[in-house]
């Protein structure tokens, strides 16, 4: 081993000095696209089990028997996000033990058996066991997918591979709100719903056998033959001396032991924890997930005759608005796309709640719901959305990674939950108009958190990064 990391030391010490230029030979998507085309099923199937329920769930409620139960229906959007967040700290250890690639295809297996159980219920109780088991394997895959793409991205373009997770989340979304349009004619159509989700999560399973392992989880291991056969295969032969990671970081990372559970909070890592949590609590309190789950409803609530053709048109302003961010990540920067994000969304929801709340526009409360609506989501789409997914794999240390990204998206799910089971009651008791306001204050206090602690990691390789986020974190 001790030859192997010297003869790499040897190798690449030349290689720190085109760290740099590697952009100018190697920004093309073509060899890296392939390989994260199978994980990113996981993102669409993420995004689909979240938004299948927004235009059926009032059929099912029909079809199962709890159509005046809110309580109930609650628990059908929230079971899913409250087993995902096991599924999320389940995929950071596995992913960390087995390599984040068989962890992706044991995700696959909750994903099949949870979309079949669903889509045979003929109760509330089965119907909760699917949704489950589709839980946990969206919060394994939630976790782990950004962690792989960020792994096998070249430097310059890992922002823009980055959004690609997020892309296929929105289409996800998408996919399930437009799968929706046939229930008006077929009530029974969400069993079909659930069924059809069943291809993608096997072929995430055969795509992932075909793809190579993270190059940096095998230099971890202390597998530096295989991370440079598999830099060889994502990257191109010519490009393995350049690309292999800069030595002396990666051969401290082989011979340094895993952290638990609790040195995360220690006063080494707390302080880059904490921004990584706080990124996501701020995304769940700003509103969005009331959004993908309950759309349908509240443009019901407003009047709104076509309600899941107007859900279908926040779904594509979600992937037309990731789409755009994927061509400014690695132009503009993740801060200043972040900062601008929730500055949208928090003005969004600001003039949603006065205008849902001014008795002399409630005839045209029907289009300002949509209108609000499509910005509000066009605005999370260019930051709050994509960024903070991309961002923790970025800022956390390599022997932190699994584990702090895990527990940031477990804490991002805790709050799906909550958010998803308590949310049309807080809307009956309290009013739209009143939690759009909540919702606005909340993204208006991540714009200033954002500016205060967030550090931009545009352009700089995830070994620049950790040295330099250690450095600000040492002197806390």
């Amino acid at each position: 081993m001790e030859e192997e990391l010297a003869d790499l030391s040897v190798r690449h010490s030349s290689g720190d000095l085109h760290m740099k230029s590697l952009g100018k030979h190697a920004t093309s998507f073509g060899t890296v696209l392939p390989y994260i085309a199978a994980p990113c099923l996981g993102a669409i199937l993420f995004g689909y089990h979240l938004g299948v329920v927004n235009g059926a769930l009032n059929y099912i409620a029909k079809d199962l028997g709890f159509a005046k139960n809110t309580a109930l229906q609650g628990w059908v959007v929230g079971i899913a996000l409250a087993s995902a967040t096991i599924g999320c700290f389940t995929g950071g250890v596995f992913s960390d033990k087995l390599g984040r690639r068989r962890t992706l295809q044991l995700a696959a297996i909750p994903l099949v058996v949870g979309a079949l159980v669903s889509a045979l219920a003929q109760s509330i109780q089965a119907m909760i066991t699917g949704r489950l088991l589709a839980g946990v394997g969206i919060g394994i895959t939630s976790s782990v997918v950004p962690l792989y793409i960020s792994e096998v991205s070249p430097t310059d373009i890992r922002g823009a591979l980055g959004s690609v997770n997020q892309i296929s989340i929105c289409m996800g979304i998408l996919i399930a709100l437009v799968a929706g349009l046939p229930l008006a004619g077929n009530p029974s159509w969400w069993r079909t719903m659930f069924g059809i989700s069943v291809i993608p999560a096997v072929l995430m399973i055969l795509g992932m056998a075909c793809s190579p392992e993270s190059p940096r989880w095998l230099t971890k291991q202390g597998k530096l033959a295989e991370a440079e056969a598999a830099i060889k295969k994502l990257w191109g032969k010519q490009k393995a001396d350049e690309a292999m990671f800069e030595s002396r970081s990666r051969t401290r990372d082989v011979m340094e032991e895993d952290v638990g559970w609790f040195d995360l909070f220690s006063r080494r890592y707390r302080k880059v924890v904490s921004v990584g949590i706080a990124l996501f609590v701020f995304q769940q309190l700003s509103g969005i997930n009331a959004v993908v789950y309950y759309s349908t409803s509240i443009f019901q609530s407003a009047g709104i005759d076509s309600d899941i053709a107007a859900s279908s048109l926040v779904g594509a302003a979600n992937v037309i608005g990731t789409v755009v961010a994927t061509y400014l990540m690695d132009k503009q920067g993740r801060k200043k796309l972040l900062i601008t994000s929730f500055t949208g969304m928090g003005t969004s929801m600001l003039l949603l709640s006065i205008t849902l709340n001014w008795k002399e526009l409630t005839p045209y409360s029907g289009l300002y719901a949509v209108l609000g609506t499509v910005l509000f989501v066009l605005a999370f789409s260019l930051g709050a959305g994509p960024v903070p997914a991309l961002l923790l794999p970025e800022i956390f240390a390599s022997n932190i990674r699994a584990k702090a990204v895990a527990l940031s998206l477990g804490v991002h799910w805790v709050l799906n939950f909550v958010i998803g089971l308590s949310f049309l009651s807080v809307m009956d008791k309290f009013g739209i108009s009143s939690v759009y306001l909540c919702f606005s204050g909340v993204c208006f206090a991540a714009v200033i958190f954002v500016m205060n602690n967030v550090v931009e990691t545009k352009g700089r390789s995830l070994e620049e990064i950790e040295r330099a986020v250690n450095t600000t974190t040492s002197t806390v």
